[in-house]
C-alpha cells in the first residue's frame, strides 16, 4: 500500500536528520504537486524553530509557521508527566489531518530522542508516528562506529520500529566512512528486513564546518570590508595571529579564518596579498579582536581596492576568547548555502534509489507540474546518464561558481576551457571547490592542432586557408565548438560574455543543422505555478517566412516531447480559424499546412490566438471540437517581436519563471545564454544540455 506521509526521526544527536529531511523533501517536491511540512514537537519555547524556516522559505512552502508544529517538548513532557497522553496524540492528529486534507503529502520531522527527558520509558517519535499512522523512517550516525556496532544498530531498530510502530519505510545510516558501505550492503542484502529500504550515506566533511557568515552571526561580528557572498566561504580551522608577518605566513593552511587584533596591520596586509599570491593557501576571512578598527590610512588603502577578496569581520572581544567562541560556533545550512545545499544533494541523490521511494509515495493522479519539480526533473534525468558539457567561458565569476554546483550536485561532467593555473587561483580567490571539473587548456596541447586540421577540412571547400582555421580555434566558442564536433564533448553553453551569434556562428559552420530543419530556433520553458508551457521563437529568427515558422514547429513539439511535455502545438497569429485576413495571417495559417505535412501526427492548430490557444472557455467559443484550442502546450510566435515581448510580459506579470534560451534544430546540442544569466539560469541550461545530449 503506497503512502501519502513519511516521519522522519534521529536515534541520536548529529545523525543528520536535517540532511535526509532536505533530500526527501526534494524528492517529494519533484514528484507530489503540494508537500506539507510538520515537526510534531519542537524545542523552542520562543521563536521559529530553524530546521522549520530552512523548508520554509528554501521550498517555497506555502504554509503559515503556525500549521507546522504541534507542541513544545516542555509541553510533551508536563503533559506525558500529567498523563495526558491521550490529549497529546488527539493534539497532533487534528493537525496532523488538517494538512492531510490540505496538501498531497505530508513529511513530518521528529527530534532525536535525546532532546526528551531521560525518564520516558518509550520512544516519542515512534508513539507519535504510530498515533499518526505515518511510515517511520530511523536515521542512525555512524560517525566512530564499527561495522559490527552499526550491524547490531540496524537490526534492533528494524526489530524495535517494527514491533512498536509497525510501518517501518526505511532506515538511513549517516554519516559513514566511504569503506564501511559495501560490508553494510552485504549485511542487509543477507538479512531479513521484511522489506525495509536502506541507504548509506556517506560523512560529507564540508556540511559540519561553519561559514564565516555562521561565524559572524554566532559572534555578532560586524563586516567592515568584503563582498556579501564571501560570508559563504567555509572555515576549515582558525589560525591566532600572534607572531610576526614573515614568520605567521609559513603557518598559513587553505580555509583559515585568521583572528588577529584590529591593529595588527602587518598581519591584515600580509593576509590579503596571501589570498592574491598564487604562491600561499587561500585563507575564507580575517577576524579583528579587541573593538579595534585599522587606522584611517589602511581603511583608505582598503577603500581604494576594486574589491576586498574576503572578508574582514570585527569583534569586541579579546583574541583568545574569540579563538574559543569560533571553535564552538556549529556549522549551518540556510536558504541561501546554495553550495553546501548543493553539496548535500549531490551527496544524497547519489546514494539514494529515488525510484524506489517513489514507488512506495501515492502520488494521486494529479498532473500539476510546478517550477521545483521541472527543475528536479532535469537534474534526475541528467544524472542518469552523465554527459559531458563544456563552457567556454571561464573567465566569468557566474561560470565557475555554476560549475561548482554543477559538480557538486553530480549532474554533468564540467568540462572548462582555460589556463588552469588561473582558473584554480581565481576558483580559490572566490572561495570555490572545482574538484571534479575538467580544465582544458584550448592554446596547447594535442588537441589543438587536430581542430585546427579538422575545421580546415571541413570549410576549405568554402575558401577557408589553414592560418584563418587556426586563428578561428583561438576563439574560445569555435574551440568548444570542435570539442562537441570532434566528440570530446557531449555539448555547450555559451554566451554569459559572448553574442548569440559568437554561440550560433560556429555551430551552424561545424555542427549543422539537423536533416529536414534549415534553420536553428529557440524556445522558452515558461514554468508556471502548475505546469510548464513551451514559447518558440523568441530569441533567434527575426521574421521566419511560412516554411521556416514550420520547421521551427515541428522543433519545438520534438523539444517539448523530449522534456516529457506532451505536444500540443498553438501556431499563433491576431486571428483564430478563418476570422482575419491579413499577409501575417496568412503566413501562420501556410505554416500550419506545412507542419501538418511534415509531421502529420502531431496536434497543430493555426492561426489560432492565444487566449483561445490557452483557455478551455474561450476556445469553446471561438474553436469549438479542437484537439489544441485550449489545451495548448506549445506556442509558436509569428515573429521574434512578437514572441520576445510575450515572453517577457508573461514571465514579470505571472510570476512564471522561464528556462532558456534552449537552441534547436543543430545535430549535437549548442545552448545560448543571456549576457544577464545567474548562476541558477547557467545551471537550469547545462542540465537542459546534458539531457538533448542523450538523444542524439
Amino acid at each position: 500500500m503506497k503512502t501519502n506521509s513519511l516521519y522522519i526521526a534521529s536515534l541520536e544527536p548529529l545523525a543528520g536528520s536535517l540532511f535526509v529531511t532536505l533530500g526527501m523533501m526534494e524528492l517529494l517536491r519533484s514528484r507530489v504537486g503540494r508537500v506539507a511540512f510538520f515537526r510534531p514537537v519542537v524545542e523552542q519555547e520562543e521563536g521559529e524553530d530553524e530546521d522549520t524556516r530552512f523548508i520554509l522559505e528554501y521550498f517555497g512552502l506555502d504554509m503559515r509557521y503556525e500549521e507546522t508544529f504541534g507542541y513544545t517538548v516542555s509541553q510533551v513532557e508536563e503533559m506525558v508527566a500529567e498523563h495526558r497522553i491521550n490529549e497529546l496524540h488527539k493534539g497532533l492528529i487534528a493537525k496532523f489531518r488538517a494538512l492531510q486534507e490540505r496538501y498531497d503529502f505530508v513529511l513530518c520531522e521528529g527530534l532525536n530522542r535525546y532532546s526528551f527527558s531521560a525518564t520516558f520509558d518509550f520512544d516519542v517519535n515512534i508513539e507519535i508516528a504510530k498515533n499518526l499512522g505515518t511510515p517511520y523512517i530511523t536515521i542512525i550516525n555512524g560517525r566512530g562506529k564499527s561495522p559490527h556496532e552499526l550491524e547490531e544498530e540496524i537490526r534492533i531498530e528494524s526489530e524495535c520500529v517494527g514491533s512498536e510502530c509497525g510501518n517501518h519505510f526505511a532506515t538511513f545510516v549517516n554519516r559513514l566512512d566511504p569503506e564501511m558501505i559495501p560490508p553494510l550492503e552485504a549485511f542487509v542484502a543477507g538479512g531479513e528486513f521484511h522489506g525495509i529500504l536502506h541507504f548509506f550515506l556517506p560523512e560529507v566533511e564540508e556540511l559540519d564546518l561553519p561559514t564565516v557568515d555562521d561565524i559572524r552571526e554566532a559572534l555578532g561580528a560586524k563586516v567592515h570590508f568584503g563582498e556579501t557572498g564571501d560570508l559563504k566561504r567555509v572555515v576549515r580551522q582558525s589560525k591566532i595571529a600572534a607572531m610576526n608577518l614573515e614568520h605567521f605566513l609559513t603557518y598559513l593552511e587553505e580555509g583559515d579564518l585568521v583572528i588577529v587584533p584590529g591593529d595588527r596591520a602587518d598581519i591584515l596586509m600580509g593576509s590579503l596579498g596571501a589570498v592574491y599570491s598564487k604562491n600561499y593557501p587561500h585563507i575564507s576571512g580575517i577576524l579583528l579582536t579587541g573593538g579595534i578598527v585599522p587606522d584611517e590610512t589602511i581603511c583608505r588603502l582598503l577603500h581604494g581596492f576594486k574589491s576586498v577578496p574576503v572578508p574582514i569581520l570585527a569583534v569586541k572581544g579579546d583574541t583568545y576568547t574569540t579563538a574559543m567562541q569560533v571553535r564552538e560556533v556549529p556549522s549551518k545550512i540556510r536558504p541561501h548555502s546554495d553550495r553546501k545545499i548543493a553539496l548535500a544533494m549531490g551527496s544524497f541523490h547519489a546514494r539514494v534509489d529515488a525510484a524506489q521511494i517513489v514507488s512506495r509515495i501515492d502520488m494521486g493522479s494529479s498532473s500539476v507540474v510546478t517550477p521545483a519539480m521541472f527543475e528536479f526533473e532535469l537534474f534526475a534525468r541528467a544524472r542518469r546518464e552523465r554527459k559531458r558539457i563544456v563552457l567556454p567561458e571561464s573567465g566569468d565569476e557566474r561560470i565557475l561558481r555554476a560549475a561548482e554546483i554543477l559538480a557538486r550536485r553530480d549532474v554533468v561532467e564540467v568540462i572548462l576551457l582555460g589556463e588552469p593555473e588561473k582558473i584554480r587561483h581565481k576558483s580559490a580567490m572566490l572561495g570555490l571547490d572545482l574538484e571534479g571539473v575538467t580544465i582544458v587548456n584550448p592554446n596547447e596541447g594535442e588537441l589543438l592542432e587536430a581542430y585546427v586540421q579538422a575545421f580546415y577540412e571541413l570549410r576549405r571547400a568554402k575558401g577557408l586557408l589553414i592560418e584563418a582555421a587556426r586563428d578561428a580555434m583561438s576563439h574560445a566558442t569555435y574551440f568548444a565548438t570542435m570539442m562537441v564536433y570532434m566528440g570530446d564533448a557531449d555539448g555547450m553553453v555559451s554566451g554569459a560574455i559572448h553574442t548569440t551569434g559568437d554561440t550560433i556562428r560556429p555551430a551552424l559552420q561545424i555542427v549543422k543543422t539537423t536533416p529536414g530543419i534549415s534553420i536553428v530556433s529557440s524556445v522558452f520553458f515558461m514554468c508556471m505555478q502548475t505546469r510548464v508551457l513551451v514559447y518558440g521563437d523568441c530569441a533567434v529568427n527575426q521574421d521566419p517566412d511560412a516554411r521556416q515558422l514550420a520547421e521551427i514547429a515541428v522543433a519545438s513539439a520534438d523539444t517539448a516531447a523530449n522534456f516529457g511535455i506532451e505536444p500540443r502545438v498553438a501556431m499563433l497569429s491576431y486571428s483564430t480559424g478563418t476570422s482575419g485576413q491579413g499577409d501575417d495571417v496568412e503566413k501562420v495559417r501556410e505554416a500550419t499546412r506545412i507542419a501538418r505535412e511534415m509531421r502529420p501526427e502531431l496536434l497543430i492548430e493555426g492561426p489560432i490566438q492565444y487566449d483561445a490557444a490557452i483557455d478551455p472557455e474561450v476556445a469553446a467559443q471561438k474553436l469549438p471540437g479542437s484537439e489544441v484550442a485550449g489545451q495548448a502546450t506549445v506556442f509558436i510566435f509569428p515573429d521574434l517581436n512578437t514572441g520576445n515581448n510575450t515572453y517577457k510580459a508573461v514571465q514579470r506579470s505571472s510570476g512564471a519563471i522561464a528556462v532558456g534560451p534552449v537552441l534547436q534544430g543543430l545535430k549535437k546540442p549548442i545552448n545560448d545564454l543571456s549576457r544577464g544569466c545567474n548562476v541558477a539560469d547557467i545551471v537550469n541550461t547545462v542540465a537542459i544540455t546534458a539531457i538533448q545530449a542523450q538523444g542524439v
